[in-house]
């Protein structure tokens, strides 16, 4: 298990300070909502947490290490953080074949993640014809492919209908069952009361709220600390 804590991270671009001070845990096996309004810094928080960003001080690891030095790091952690980020010109399989070869996979993992997400139809579709929600399932395909124990995911749900909605949902909760850890930012409320055990809430880059859903009383809790 792949556990996620990040400790006393700070991050300035500039005179611009994203992240303060933050400091939270993932609990194994569940799924966290990192929540905060437009700006709060948590894109910035999951981008340090992969490796894209380097933190100014404190620091985000995962399994107690930092995610440049987790050996095989798609069998570690499978990461959604855009949806657009394809060549438009690939079919879905050839994408995924690209990345599983890149990664030392085996070959049937490609087969396996497109039945997973519902795209095994669009298989040798190109990708540049794909909707966002479809791009969206592509994209968790890809982080699916090492068969990660942990899932961070950035705005999931964007671009999905509400059949899409409801897919991830049950894939998630699915996921988690299993033992899987997920950390998933958003700003779905609604989607966050029906399937988070646990939430984190900062704003302006620093943490205002962490704890477990059941109790908090997620609407007001949000309005109060991130408003």
């Amino acid at each position: 298990m792949t556990s996620i804590r990040v400790h006393r991270l700070r991050k300035s671009f500039g005179k611009l300070l994203a992240v303060d001070d933050l400091s939270f845990t993932v609990p194994e096996g569940t799924i966290t909502a990192f929540l905060g309004p437009n700006g709060a810094g948590k894109t910035t928080t999951l981008r340090m947490l992969l490796g894209l960003v380097r933190p100014t001080s404190g620091e985000a690891v995962l399994g107690g290490v930092p995610y440049h030095e987790l050996d095989r790091p798609l069998e570690r952690v499978g990461a959604v953080l855009e949806a657009t980020s394809f060549h438009p010109g690939l079919t879905a399989a050839t994408h995924l074949e690209a990345v599983r070869i890149a990664a030392g996979l085996p070959a049937a993992r490609v087969a396996r993640v497109l039945e997973q997400v519902g795209l095994e139809a669009a298989a040798h579709r190109r990708v540049g014809g794909f909707s966002l929600g479809m791009r969206q399932r592509l994209a968790l395909a890809t982080a699916l492919l090492g068969e990660p124990d942990t899932l961070i995911l950035d705005e999931p749900a964007n671009g999905l209908d509400p059949a899409g909605m409801r897919w991830l949902r049950g894939f998630l909760r699915a996921y988690a069952h299993e033992g899987h850890t997920v950390l998933i930012s958003t700003h779905v409320l609604a989607e966050v009361e029906q399937i988070a055990d646990h939430v984190v809430i900062i704003a302006a880059g620093r943490l205002r709220w962490s704890g477990p859903l059941a109790g908090a009383g997620l609407e007001d809790l949000y309005l109060e600390v991130a408003g």
